[in-house]
């Protein structure tokens, strides 16, 4: 009995065992979602390879989002504008420039301290390769001794040697300025010229020197082409030569004639100001809507007003007898410090 006991505890046992043997592996054919794969009979999975077919539109999303990023590389076909501008929008962009720096310099002035065409000739030749501040430093105690073209013509070279002395190149720029007396006392009848073509055939006297006196002695127009203007003209795209002859030419033909002397005022303002040569105050400048090559220079505000030059940073000026009307300090005279 014993044994058939044993027996027939083991065949339900077996049974049971056979029957979760036999779940088991109907949860298998629960896992029988590959019976779909059955009756799937290869072709109903071949359903879920329309899904792939499906996939399908995901090739065309997948080709759409592909043109997505040509999209976004046509946001970054803003370089379109990096694309030569038409003459046209340039001329309206310079013009408008002009316009809007008349505004921030209503005062723009010739920086030389002079009183007739003479003295405003002879510190236009000494300003070369030095400051305006350091010419109406110097010229005072010039005029003092030699007012006229016949003095200065007369005089010892090493006195007047000694006299500009501060501006630099002192040898070279006596024998201009005495020279060009000399040829104003035998030429002209001690009298400055008012035409170019007189002018730039005085000892020193070149186009730029010219228009300087043209401009603001017989108010005669003129473009004053100096290293101010020559930087800026090119940064505004307003030419891309490095010849001042050319670029007085280019320029020319974008404004009226009637603007050269004062556009050569604002010009050469703002470039002493805050367009420097190095450190541009890029985020302190009022017109950099305008200006295709902002960023050049420092774009922070706070850093960007710091570089800011003369009476735009609360500086004296360069002229010791400014005109009425600017909001700057004087110059002090030399040795009185700055």
């Amino acid at each position: 009995m014993e044994p058939t006991d044993s027996l027939t505890p083991t065949k339900p046992a077996a049974i049971a065992e056979s029957a979760a043997a036999a779940k088991p592996t109907k949860p298998a054919a629960i896992a029988e979602p590959s019976k779909p794969t059955e009756p799937g009979k290869p072709t109903k999975p071949a359903e879920p390879t329309k899904p792939a077919a499906v996939a399908k539109p995901s090739k065309s999303s997948a080709a759409a989002a592909p043109s997505k990023p040509v999209a976004a590389s046509k946001p970054a076909k803003p370089s379109k504008p990096a694309k030569p501008e038409s003459r046209l929008a340039m001329v309206r962009r310079a013009r408008r420039i002009n316009r809007e720096l008349a505004e921030v310099y209503p005062y723009a002035h010739p920086e030389l301290d002079f009183r007739n065409p003479f003295e405003l000739l002879v510190a236009t030749v000494l300003s070369a390769q030095t400051t305006d501040l350091r010419v109406n430093q110097t010229t005072p105690a010039l005029f003092a001794k030699y007012p006229t073209p016949e003095d200065l013509a007369a005089a010892v070279p090493e006195e007047v040697e000694e006299l500009i002395r501060p501006t630099g190149f002192f040898r070279a720029k006596t024998k201009s300025i005495m020279g060009l007396a000399a040829a104003l006392r035998d030429d002209f009848g001690g009298e400055v010229p008012g035409r170019l073509e007189d002018l730039v055939k005085l000892p020193g006297v070149g186009r730029k020197t010219a228009f300087v006196v043209l401009g603001n002695a017989f108010g005669v127009p003129g473009i004053t082409v100096d290293t101010h203007f020559m930087r800026l003209a090119r940064r505004w795209r307003w030419t891309e030569s490095d010849d001042p002859v050319k670029i007085e030419a280019e320029v020319a033909t974008i404004f009226p004639k009637s603007e050269w002397t004062m556009l050569s005022h604002r010009v050469i303002f703002h470039g002493r100001r805050i367009c420097h040569a190095r450190k541009p105050a890029c985020g302190a400048c009022p017109i950099t809507h305008l200006c295709p090559s902002y960023g050049e220079g420092e774009t922070d505000p706070e850093k960007a007003r710091k570089l800011l030059k003369y009476e735009m940073g609360g500086f004296p000026g360069q002229r010791l007898n400014p005109p009425p009307g600017f909001p700057g300090r004087p110059a002090p005279p030399l040795g009185g410090g700055a």
